[in-house]
């Protein structure tokens, strides 16, 4: 005697669809099921095309299928053969926009858009954390972005909001006494960004940064001079790597991020 057959027929990847039929057949303690998937049954031909192959085999259906007609068809044809089918995702659609009175998008793989739209933000978050204030040399020329700036010139929180606008950020920090690391002379400068900033602004920011931690607000992070020789060092850095240069003094986080997004859209 043939194993029973249950098809899986899907206008996307069939993932879901497969995902909740195994978690039904589960619940029988059964291995005799099989199961054979049908992704990206798109039009009326694929329809008829499957429902020879469940006819033949005496078989089961299962599918997730977004668009009306092609729901309706697939019920049509499977009830003249006989077949016993299963929508799983019509029926809770339409509850779905009974309850919300919006009507659904009815476009296939839009589950698999978003899982891929959200793999690609924790990609891009991971990266920023791991080459972050160069802490590897090697990101700057992974990286869709580089900033690059003095300590204390938001390139930190930039680089992570950036990150959830799925790009990879690589951030360098200047220092005088430090030569910059000659990945980024590698870089095309059109993915580099320098942050400037004024002496003063930088001098209250980091006086507040050392009063936060308790320390003595008269280190040299945070004297005017030394900050005014960081500053000239990074701009004797954007002479030659000759990218553009934002200046942050007065810009919040989200300001800095769109003249950046703007630039890269403009490309």
């Amino acid at each position: 005697m043939s194993l029973p057959i249950i098809y899986v027929v899907s206008d996307s990847v069939g993932e879901t669809a497969e995902l909740v039929t195994k978690a039904a057949i589960s619940q029988f303690n059964s291995s005799r099921i099989i199961l054979k998937r049908f992704p990206y049954v798109e039009d009326l031909e694929h329809i008829e095309e499957v429902i020879s192959l469940v006819s033949l085999d005496k078989g089961m259906l299962a599918f997730t299928l977004v668009k009306p007609e092609m729901r309706t068809y697939i019920k049509e044809r499977a009830e003249q053969e006989g077949i016993l089918t299963v929508d799983l995702i019509g029926p809770f659609m339409d509850q779905i926009q009974v309850f919300s009175g919006e009507t659904p998008l009815c476009e296939p793989g839009l589950v698999r858009k978003l899982d891929e739209d959200y793999f690609k933000k924790v990609e891009a978050i991971e990266f920023a954390v791991k080459y972050d204030d160069g802490r590897d040399p090697r990101g700057i020329l992974k990286a869709d972005i580089v900033l690059i700036g003095v300590s204390r010139t938001s390139k930190t929180p930039l680089s992570q909001y950036l990150a959830h606008k799925r790009l990879k950020v690589a951030n360098v920090p200047l220092v005088p006494e430090v030569d910059p690391p000659e990945e980024l002379f590698r870089v095309p400068i059109e993915k580099c960004f320098g942050l400037k900033i004024s002496p003063e602004k930088l001098n209250n920011i980091r006086l507040e940064r050392l009063i936060s931690l308790g320390l003595n607000n008269q280190a040299s992070y945070a004297n005017i001079e030394r900050i005014k020789e960081e500053l000239a060092f990074f701009e004797k850095t954007m002479e030659k790597i000759k990218c553009p240069v934002i200046d942050v003094t007065n810009k919040a986080v989200e300001e800095t991020a769109n003249v950046i997004l703007n630039y890269i859209g403009k490309r």
